[in-house]
């Protein structure tokens, strides 16, 4: 049973380079499949390039989904990221 939560990005830049491989670097440290999904496209969150693609700029509602034996950790961790990062809420 995967878990998943909905934020709203808050950065006036969007999801760039340097958050995004923030987020990459933490969804690649749990054992969890993560998915981010953005406008009707679904990447996996532990690929930069993947994130890089979406575009995702100030004012998107992105769903993040992890899918594993720690995905409530790995979902929690990536969620404090985007807090902590200035990225979104």
């Amino acid at each position: 049973m995967a878990v998943e939560k909905t934020m709203k990005i808050t950065d006036e830049t969007g999801v760039h380079a340097r958050p995004a491989t923030v987020l990459v670097n933490k969804a690649g440290g749990y054992a969890s499949d993560m998915t981010l999904e953005y406008n009707g496209k679904a990447i996996n969150l532990k690929s930069i390039m993947g994130v890089m693609s979406l575009g995702i700029p100030q004012g998107a509602e992105i769903k993040i989904i992890a899918e594993g034996s720690d995905e409530q950790e790995a979902l929690d961790a990536v969620t404090s990221v985007i807090k902590s990062e200035g990225l979104g809420e």
